[in-house]
């Protein structure tokens, strides 16, 4: 299967799994998914300072800046069936 169809089968995969990660894992699954779909961040960090939730999301993304999309593709597939596991 091309990384691509991987890539969207985890994606999928991610919505139904038999439990809840901890939120260091969703930040990771969250940053990963967007290196891998849009590549480095290219959007204005969160003005809001009590914004907690996009603050973090904001830098767990920028924290990939300079990763290739097919990498974070391959990460995220690879952490998705770490959790079904």
């Amino acid at each position: 299967m091309e990384l691509q169809a991987q890539f969207e089968k985890a994606a999928a995969d991610s919505k139904n799994l038999s439990s809840k990660p901890d939120n260091e894992t969703l930040l990771q699954l969250y940053s990963l998914y967007k290196q891998g779909t849009e590549g480095d961040v290219n959007t204005e960090a969160p003005s809001n300072p009590f914004d907690f939730v996009s603050k973090a999301k904001y830098e767990a993304w920028l924290a990939l800046k300079g990763k290739a999309k097919a990498t974070a593709m391959e990460e995220y597939v690879a952490l998705v069936e770490k959790l079904k596991a």
